[in-house]
Parts: C-alpha cells; structure tokens; sequence
C-alpha cells in the first residue's frame, strides 16, 4: 500500500506481499510526477526515510522552479523529436555548412525514420537500446549506426539539459563499436610520382596534405599570408568542397585557428607556386577555372587524371595523403596528441582508433629508454 504525503508530493510504498512490510527487506520505491508532469517512479530506497527524503527533494525542486521554466520544460517534453530535432539544428550556429549537411543526411536516413514522431519526454534507455537494435536489424553499417548514435545522443541531451527529459536516457546504454576499416597509405615513391604527372596546383594540395596534414577543404585555401614563421602554417578556414565558399574550420568556432608544423619542402613548394603564378589580391593560391577557389569536383578530376598517367593503380584518394601525414609522424615518435591538435581531431579517440596501430612499440620503446634513465 503506498503511504500518500501533502498534495504534490508524491508517494512510497512496497511491491512486495510481505504480510508486515515495514518490517521486511524488501526496498521501498517512489512514485511523484516530475516538472514536466509525467509521473515517474524509482526504487532500490532501504529504509522509508530515505524514500521520503528523495520524495522531499524532488518536491522543493518543483517548488523553486519558476512557473515559465516549468512551462517551457513541459512545453519541450511535448514536442516531437522531429520538431526538436530541427530546431536544434538551426541552433547549432559552430557547424559549418558542410556538418550541417552531414547530420541532416544522418538525421533523415536513420534517425527521423525511426524516432520522428516520438515525444521528447518519453525517451528513455529502453527506447535508444531500441533504436540501436532496429539499426542492427536493417543491417546499417556499423560507420552509419556509430554516426546516427552519436546524432541522436547530442540532441536527446541537449534534450535534458534544457529540462525536457528528466532521466538520463543513456544511462546504461552501449553504443555501437564502429572499429575504422584498415587505411590506406601512399608510399613517398606513389606520391612523388602522382605530383611528377600532376598540375602545379595540385603539388599544392598533395604537399599541404602529406607534409602538414591539411584537409581537403582547408588545403583549397592554400595561402602564402598563413605561413606564419619559416616551419610553421596556420590553417585559419577551409573552401566548402560545394559551394566553393569561404568557411570555418571543422570543429572550430569563427575565427579560431590551429598551426601545424610545415616542413622545408612545403613552404619552398608554396614560395615556388607564388613566383611562377602569383596569388589573388588575398594572397590565395588556387584558383579553378569555373569559381575563385577550387571544390571537390576539381579535387577528384586532377587527382585521378594524374594518378591514372603515375600509373598508380591501388585505390588511393587524396584523403590518403593526410594518412601519410600521421605515419610520418607517429613512425618518427611523435607524439600521438600533437599528431590529432596538428590535424584538427576534436577527440583524439578518433586519432587512436585509426592510427594507433602505426605507433612504434611503445612497451619495448619505453622499456629501452627507462633503462638509460637507470
């Protein structure tokens, strides 16, 4: 029998049949309604007075919670997670436009279709377990189910931050393992030979790619004003491989910037380009024929044509060129968290999980030179 308290509180009771239950020991459970006004309930409470004291917390929140925030929080708990997910994303003012693309692919090709309709407040572990096994049963790759997971997770806890969901719906929750399929590297002798069969622009891209670890975007803005010492480049924007407009970095708010170290025959390659072709009034290198800056279509022409005359056959991509630029580095011992600063990883998770197996062996390596120490 559950032992009501003052109106609004809520109450405590046993599930138990135990003839004397106040003497039994069994654990006591609670049952309130929460800010938004669905009820809710717990249990796992060894005494009643602790009970009552989770009871009394719970109450004098409610209690001190402004009537417009509690408005707003139930007002968010209604909606439907296809409503809130939109609004988060407009939100989202960091994104560049290229992430804004990306998520919105994800959200309609594996969120929306399953959790559209659903209210915010009635998520819950059950319902993400749920939705990470419909993924497993659709046979969605384990790169797409580790994608929508963490889409939905940034939303759902954006979710309850604003006071739309009262439990954590992640508690307990194992999230999709996506291991990154083995890389592909180009050797120095595939590289040197695709920029022997190249354009001059396209050196650029290859030399700012493999020797300081540009991406794409960023290495179409190829700029002589962002050599900002003799062995040090500073990557301030990237081009929208679309749109071929300026934008901000990946993972970077506007106007930030990172520096990644520039070896000797980058900046000598870039100093070359200036001279035999100038640069815009902006000190930009590469320009395309169809727009000021170069995009992905350009990117992919190039390489393959030049690529194709290298006789190169293995299936590389210019993406590849930022993979010789990690083992270059972690191959020479350096430190794996400069590598991820140097190439923009906002997780240096997602730097070890694609490049820990090219770190020399460290035990062996550690063991020699603590011996030296000693």
């Amino acid at each position: 029998m559950a032992t009501q308290l003052i109106r609004g509180m809520g109450s405590f009771f046993k599930s138990c049949a135990c003839v004397r239950q106040n003497r039994c020991s069994h654990p006591y459970a609670i049952r309130y309604r929460d800010a938004t006004g669905r009820q809710r309930e717990e249990t796992g409470y060894a005494t009643q007075q602790s009970a009552l004291d989770r009871l009394t917390k719970v109450y004098e929140e409610k209690r001190n919670t402004p009537r417009a925030q509690a408005d707003l929080k139930r007002d968010i708990g209604k909606q439907r997670f296809g409503e809130y997910a939109t609004s988060w994303l407009t939100r989202q003012r960091h994104y560049t436009p290229s992430s804004v693309r990306t998520v919105s692919q994800v959200l309609h090709s594996q969120v929306l279709p399953v959790l559209e309709s659903r209210r915010i407040s009635t998520f819950t572990s059950t319902v993400v377990e749920d939705f990470i096994m419909s993924m497993e049963e659709r046979s969605v790759g384990p790169a797409a189910q580790q994608n929508a997971f963490d889409t939905l997770k940034k939303i759902l806890l954006d979710a309850r931050r604003r006071g739309g969901i009262t439990e954590n719906p992640f508690d307990g929750v194992i999230s999709p393992e996506y291991i990154p399929r083995k890389i592909t590297i180009p050797t120095l002798d595939e590289i040197h030979a695709i920029k022997s069969a190249g354009s001059d622009e396209l050196r650029i891209i290859i030399d700012l790619m493999s020797g300081c670890g540009l991406r794409n975007g960023e290495a179409y803005a190829a700029n002589v004003e962002r050599m900002v010492a003799d062995d040090v480049y500073r990557i301030t924007e990237q081009i929208d491989g679309r749109t071929r407009q300026r934008a901000r970095l990946k993972h970077r708010k506007p106007g930030e910037f990172r520096e990644a170290p520039m070896p000797g025959t980058v900046r000598e390659s870039l100093l070359r380009f200036e001279k035999e072709h100038g640069t815009d009034a902006n000190g930009y290198l590469l320009q395309s024929q169809r727009s000021s800056h170069w995009g992905h279509s350009t990117l992919e022409y190039q390489w393959g044509v030049a690529k194709k005359k290298a006789g190169v056959t293995r299936k590389l991509t210019a993406y590849s060129l930022r993979h010789f630029f990690a083992s270059n580095c972690l191959g020479r011992g350096i430190p794996i968290t400069d590598v991820a600063e140097w190439m923009g990883h906002k997780n240096i998770n997602m730097t070890f999980r694609i490049y820990r197996h090219l770190m020399p062996a460290s035990i062996g390596r550690a063991a020699k030179l603590l011996n030296e120490g000693l």
